[in-house]
């Protein structure tokens, strides 16, 4: 099992993730490549002390991109949206 403050990198605060988060009570984490649905959930639960109902995973590919004539490549990345029970809830920034 891994360190669970390796598996979440960071939460991921756009306008469709705080959407989600508001209507669907959904949380969304930029996650570790490597880790899986059930260690995301558990790292979730330990970080947190929230129960999850839901663990839904994309996988994004890294672009190409230029700088002048030299060719560079973005990291892949993976996002998990996770749906939590009624009733709990995350305040990342509170009082801001």
């Amino acid at each position: 099992m891994k360190d669970i403050r390796r598996v979440i990198r960071r939460p991921l605060v756009t306008e469709k993730s705080t959407a989600a988060k508001e209507t669907q009570n959904q949380l969304v984490f930029e996650v570790d490549r490597r880790s899986g649905k059930v260690e995301i959930r558990r790292a979730v639960e330990e970080l947190f002390n929230v129960k999850v109902l839901k663990v839904r995973t994309v996988n994004f590919q890294g672009k190409t991109k230029r700088q002048g004539r030299n060719l560079g490549r973005r990291s892949d990345w993976k996002k998990a949206y996770v749906t939590l029970a009624p009733g709990h809830s995350v305040e990342f920034f509170e009082g801001a």
